[in-house]
């Protein structure tokens, strides 16, 4: 099966944010808002799999032991409530649903909605209205998460501008759907390896760190020992060094 398809990056926040307390995690419940149809349920089995058996692995004491009892394959995806958007207005219609489900399944500490991008970039001749509309939603979507205390995550495609004498990467709804966040995080290619760069964060510093997407989901790189030469030189470069030029091409993806 080819991983780089699927949606793994949403997924894996998904069931992270049901990890139990005593494991560092939330022991929450996820949203997750389907607008693409890209949804899988086999690979959220995966990945909820391989985060059942790490914690499983580094249990430590009875706390942790009895929270495994809880802490399933079947359990997290009973706590994962889907929904699929065919369109801008069923989208839309959902955000404006989602303060009651909130209220009722308090227990919600992540709404994901992948993507925000592909109901508003098909069939929308009036420019003027999408912006309006995306702009509302963009407050809704603020006022949930902060009278709700739950994480919002929008995934978004970017695009290349061609200019007079340059290319940048813009995102594909626009500059000003870009400024609305309150964090980005772009993930792209560099040759053969997959980077994420901090874009923009009220708290945090610009940075850049490699992952890799496995079967078990979303994972770390192991970097070489710096005072070994490595075999790969791509990886060489520290990792703050890395901030990805806002006008360099290829194929990222806005988070």
């Amino acid at each position: 099966m080819h991983w780089l398809s699927l949606p793994v990056h949403s997924i894996q926040l998904a069931v992270d944010a049901q990890i139990p307390g005593c494991f560092g995690g939330l022991g929450g419940q996820a949203v997750y808002i389907d607008t693409e149809g890209s949804f899988l349920v086999e690979r959220a089995v995966d990945v909820a799999t391989a985060a059942v058996q790490h914690c499983t692995l580094i249990t430590k004491d009875t706390e942790q032991r009895e929270a495994l009892q809880s802490f399933t394959v079947e359990t997290v995806l009973s706590q994962l409530f889907l929904f699929r958007c065919h369109d801008y207005v069923e989208l839309l219609a959902q955000t404006h649903l989602l303060p009651d489900f909130l209220s009722q399944h308090p227990k919600v500490r992540l709404v994901v909605i992948d993507s925000i991008a592909f109901p508003f970039r098909h069939s929308f001749e009036d420019l003027s209205l999408r912006t309006r509309l995306l702009n509302g939603l963009a407050q809704q979507l603020i006022q949930i998460a902060s009278q709700h205390s739950v994480a919002v995550v929008l995934t978004n495609q970017m695009t290349t501008r061609i200019g007079q004498n340059q290319s940048m990467l813009v995102p594909a709804l626009g500059e000003s759907w870009g400024h609305a966040a309150t964090q980005r995080l772009i993930l792209h290619w560099e040759g053969k390896h997959r980077f994420a760069s901090l874009y923009k964060s009220p708290s945090q510093r610009e940075a850049t760190v490699p992952y890799q997407i496995t079967p078990h989901g979303f994972r770390d790189v192991q970097l070489p020992d710096p005072s070994v030469t490595p075999a790969d030189p791509s990886l060489t470069p520290g990792l703050n060094s890395r901030k990805r030029p806002r006008g360099e091409e290829g194929d990222p993806s806005d988070v």
